[in-house]
């Protein structure tokens, strides 16, 4: 029975039509899980469940319930939050058939007693016994139990119409008042819908998208897909071409900039952009109605989690070109400009081994993720700061900051609370703790729980047995290490001899290079400013003069064409774009160096996959497949590239062992002495 004069809005052909597994995308990232979303008839549960609350509608029959309305999680957290959604449903890189679903929803949700500021609402969890009803009313008000059924536990919205509070469903387990006020009042909602249906979507701002980014130092990308109301990743496709040429965005942009609020719940999403709309909605259609929009974006953001310092947008671009999968371009940086307050590098990490599903893991002490956040930062960072020395130009802010960040890194690392994965025991060493005691002794791990299998722990070398996972398989028996206490001692070089050799497991090299020399010859030619700002490098005019005069006086050159061919002699990938930025060089100086080169024999012109350039060394090609670049056989052996089985580079670039000019000095020494490239 409909005791409301209008009816429900999802009883109108045009709205249940849009009443379908489709809601679910809508509100990617701003609901929990996808349970019922995936379901028809997720907004006429959330209309049914207001209207039942407020007492304008009652099921067809007493034991009809309210109906489903998504998984749980839109109760308690749309409430006081509504703005984030309405933000969503006016941008216009929302596409077309999510909008009109966000509209509906916004539709229902002002038709309904969740946004009046006078309504007493809590919601909580509450213990509903098997048989009990899942909605109750009375003259107290009434209650509907709204998500999955977890060990009885649901969760629950009630409103109470006095001051005794409303029926139960059952034992109530938690309970908490809900948020009132703010952005989103029925007549806002109103207003809003009506003018995106009358007026289209709201302009976009690229302004607007430079404000946000200069408040908070997010990255270009990112800031866009806040603007636009925080669209995530979840959903495939994630973003259709139409909607990031709306944003001026790349896939590989795009993909970055969800990545790097990949953290935020989705209740940290509603509550970021809950107020940040103006109290007119109309303001929005303004010339800068949009930055409006975006500097409350900052301020909120600012205030929950600070800001960090802007990079230059050329900067972030180069860095998303690496396409990092455990880091976004913007953390990768932070890491740089201010690595004590980034996650994991901000104070030393505790950890400790613990039992899993999986077998033994290292977990941090207070389980924060801080072990984690670490390790994405060590294995994201040092194999590319090299590429940072070389490939950004002295006085780049994330440059000027890598000696500073190897500094904290060298800290952490101190840490002896600290352990991390050495990778798999070598099976030619042993298959089990019971055959490695006379390599690490006999004293078991005592970590704060007993593990289930066996182990031995030196202080430096823990070592745990594999397990039988459900397909009875055993996995290999595991090596962690404490690197404050790895050195040249015997015990290190017993876990050394031990550990199987494979580029996955990389933790322990990469502890080695931060504390070797090697690191220390970069860092320091960073700090001593022997570039001038703005200079590169790569570009051994500016790094390495006095080997350019070397090359030209040998060959017999002239020095933009002896700097081009130490470029080609010993950089990884000297594309034509790369050579023309580090040099400064506009193409027809670029070519007539090129030139030079070719007539005197000393390179080849070709063409070549994935190669970005015209020129080569003689001799040998290898070929590689991507992520991984190919080159020439003489030069791989110059910078140490193995190649595979089968030929192929199929492994990343090495640990640095020279700086740039001592690269760059060797590798004409090696032509001096006819050690040089040939056919």
């Amino acid at each position: 029975m409909e005791t409301t004069a209008g009816g429900l809005v999802t009883d109108r052909a045009e709205v249940a039509s849009l009443d379908d597994y489709h809601v679910g995308a809508a509100l990617d990232g701003l609901v929990d899980g996808s349970g019922y979303w995936t379901d028809k008839g997720a907004l006429a549960g959330i209309e049914r469940t207001g209207r039942y609350l407020a007492g304008t509608w009652d099921p067809p029959t007493p034991d009809g319930g309210v109906g489903r309305a998504g998984e749980g999680s839109w109760a308690p957290w749309f409430i006081g939050r509504i703005g984030t959604v309405a933000l969503r449903a006016a941008a216009p890189s929302t596409r077309e058939e999510r909008r009109r679903r966000l509209l509906a929803l916004l539709e229902i949700w002002a038709d309904g007693p969740f946004c009046d500021p006078a309504g007493r609402i809590r919601t909580g969890l509450v213990r509903i016994a098997e048989g009990d009803p899942m909605a109750v009313r009375d003259e107290r008000g009434a209650a509907v139990a709204v998500g999955w059924n977890r060990d009885r536990l649901r969760k629950f919205v009630d409103l109470r119409t006095g001051e005794a509070d409303a029926p139960s469903l059952g034992v109530i387990e938690e309970v908490t008042d809900a948020p009132r006020g703010g952005w989103g009042s029925a007549e806002q909602l109103r207003r809003l819908v009506g003018l995106v249906r009358e007026r289209g979507p709201v302009p976009w701002d690229h302004q607007a998208v430079a404000a946000l980014r200069e408040g908070t130092g997010m990255g270009r990308a990112a800031a866009s897909l806040v603007l636009a109301g925080m669209h995530v990743r979840g959903r495939i496709p994630f973003l259709e071409n139409e909607e990031r040429e709306i944003l001026r965005l790349k896939v590989a942009e795009a993909e970055d900039g969800a990545s790097e609020h990949a953290r935020l719940t989705a209740l940290d999403r509603l509550e970021l952009l809950a107020d940040v709309l103006p109290e007119d909605p109309a303001e929005l259609w303004e010339p800068h109605g949009m930055r409006g929009v975006a500097e409350r974006i900052a301020e909120a953001w600012r205030e929950r989690y600070g800001r960090r310092t802007v990079v230059p947008e050329r900067t972030h671009n180069a860095v998303v070109e690496l396409q990092m999968l455990r880091l976004s371009a913007a953390d990768f940086c932070a890491a740089f400009t201010n690595p004590t307050a980034e996650p994991g590098l901000s104070a030393p990490v505790d950890t400790w081994i613990k039992n899993t599903d999986h077998g033994p893991m290292v977990s941090d002490a207070n389980a924060r993720w801080d072990v984690a956040r670490f390790e994405d930062r060590l294995l994201s960072i040092v194999p590319n700061l090299f590429w940072v020395y070389a490939e950004l130009p002295a006085g780049d802010l994330v440059r000027e900051g890598a000696p500073g960040l190897v500094r904290v890194f060298q800290e952490r690392l101190n840490h002896p609370g600290l352990l991390l994965d050495a990778g798999t025991l070598d099976r030619e060493v042993g298959a089990s703790v019971a055959e490695l005691h006379e390599r690490f002794g006999y004293q078991p791990y005592a970590g704060p729980e007993r593990l289930e299998v066996a182990s031995i722990d030196d202080g430096l070398t823990v070592v745990t047995d594999g397990v039988v996972d459900r397909r009875g398989h055993l996995s290999r028996t595991r090596l962690y290490f404490r690197p404050a206490f790895y050195g040249a001692d015997e015990r290190s070089r017993a876990l050394s001899g031990a550990r199987f050799d494979s580029r996955y497991d990389r933790e322990l090299g990469l502890v080695e290079w931060l504390r070797g020399p090697d690191c220390a010859r970069i860092m320091e030619r960073i700090e001593s400013a022997a570039l001038p700002a703005g200079a590169y490098e790569t570009n051994p005019a500016a790094s390495a003069p006095d080997v350019v005069a070397r090359v030209a006086g040998g060959l017999g050159i002239d020095e933009d064409a002896a700097a081009l061919y130490l470029q080609l002699l010993a950089l990884s990938a000297p594309t034509d774009r790369s050579v023309r930025t580090w040099n400064g060089w506009k193409p027809a100086r670029h070519q007539k160096a090129a030139a030079v080169l070719v007539e005197r024999g000393l390179v080849v012109e070709d063409k070549r996959p994935r190669a970005g350039r015209q020129l080569f060394l003689p001799g040998e090609w290898i070929h590689a497949k991507k992520p991984y670049q190919p080159m020439e056989a003489w030069k791989a052996d110059l910078i140490g590239v193995d190649r595979s089985y089968n030929g192929l580079l199929e492994s990343p670039l090495p640990l640095p062992t020279r700086t740039l000019p001592e690269l760059f000095a060797h590798a004409w020494a090696l032509v001096e002495d006819g050690a040089g490239p040939s056919l």
